[in-house]
């Protein structure tokens, strides 16, 4: 089992930035592909960003690309979403999410994931 609990969410006005960070616990953090989620209301949640194991390999949803940047500590147990250039279609809960093998995009390829954290863009 894999715990994940999100955090550095809030209110930001349309160009600002947020860094969100996951902390997890449990099992080898290591051995885990990290992946960020959002979803707004009414919305089904969609892939953001997932980083590898080591951390080598990112893959990002076409909508945050050049904007946000996934980064994982396997020393600290955590995980990092840099998001950039906020825009008021970013509004969201973010979630962060584990899974034992690849890259994944599909939310169904995650097998734990954290409360989620809310993130607001006014403009």
């Amino acid at each position: 089992q894999v715990h994940l609990v999100e955090s550095g969410g809030g209110l930001v006005q349309a160009g600002g930035s947020l860094k969100l960070s996951c902390a997890a616990s449990g099992r080898t953090f290591s051995n885990y592909v990290m992946g960020w989620f959002r979803q707004a209301p009414g919305k089904e949640r969609e892939f953001v960003a997932a980083i590898s194991r080591g951390g080598g390999s990112t893959d990002y949803a076409d909508s945050v690309k050049g904007r946000f940047t996934i980064s994982r500590d396997n020393a600290k147990n955590t995980v990092y979403l840099q998001m950039n250039s906020l825009q008021p279609e970013d509004t969201a809960v973010y979630y962060c999410a584990a899974r034992g093998r690849s890259i994944a995009t599909m939310p169904a390829s995650y097998d734990y994931w954290g409360q989620g954290t809310q993130v607001t863009v006014s403009s």
